[in-house]
């Protein structure tokens, strides 16, 4: 048998060679519990799943999107909330930071693969619970893009997702800002971790000339020529 001493050793070294890991523990609460859309939530998706693919996209989100290997750049959350509730007018709305309301309304209606719908919403919303914004000052539709860019790397585009070279406006929002995201990445390798590292504090639209060595709208123009065709 070896010597305590060693095997303290060799457990102190072992633990010393991988990154430490920050937990998050993950809460859903299914209000709806007892209308058709949280009914639909209970047999066809259910909290045991939430649970899991929510500390999987976290792992991604931190791993993959953001590249926080240091749990000091992350942002600093220790808890996600997850409520299944009945209100209109939106999938899923994510707030206070760390809170995340599911519609019941819209999960009764969506027609189609259930599962793999609330696993690609998820994939955006966790992306805004963990994402930094500037401390309020980045720009709406660079947020929302951000999110969609997540679920995109991810393979859960859903159907209609914006193609690469489509939109009017690189800060158009959501799908369209996600691919203009996704040709940044393409010129500098893991770009969006490092515009979301830039923006912990504040924002400026320079951060893109900061990373890449040309204005925004200078790649805006190239993003567009490419795929003119």
């Amino acid at each position: 048998m070896a010597p305590k001493s060693f095997i303290l050793f060799t457990l102190l070294t072992y633990s010393l060679s991988f990154p430490t890991i920050s937990a998050v523990d993950y809460y859903i609460t299914n209000v709806a519990a007892d209308t058709p859309g949280g009914i639909r939530f209970t047999n066809e998706i259910g909290i045991p799943y939430t649970k899991q693919i929510m500390g999987t996209i976290n792992n991604f989100i931190w791993s993959t999107v953001f590249q926080q290997n240091d749990p000091s750049e992350r942002n600093p959350i220790d808890s996600v909330n997850v409520y299944i509730v009945e209100f209109d007018g939106a999938e899923a709305i994510e707030w206070g930071g760390n809170n995340i309301n599911v519609s019941s309304i819209y999960l009764k209606g969506y027609e189609g693969d259930l599962k793999w719908q609330f696993t690609s919403l998820f994939y955006h919303e966790m992306t805004h619970c963990f994402q930094w914004d500037g401390e309020g000052h980045t720009p709406l539709e660079l947020v929302e893009g951000v999110a969609d860019y997540t679920k995109l790397i991810a393979g859960y585009a859903q159907e209609g997702f914006a193609k690469p070279g489509q939109g009017d406006r690189w800060d158009q929002g959501y799908d369209f800002t996600a691919r203009f995201l996704e040709y940044c990445d393409g010129i500098v390798p893991g770009f969006v971790a490092k515009l979301n590292k830039k923006i912990r504090f504040d924002y400026d639209v320079k951060y893109f000339e900061d990373l890449t060595g040309k204005p925004v709208d200078q790649l805006w123009k190239e993003y567009k020529a490419k795929y003119r065709n």
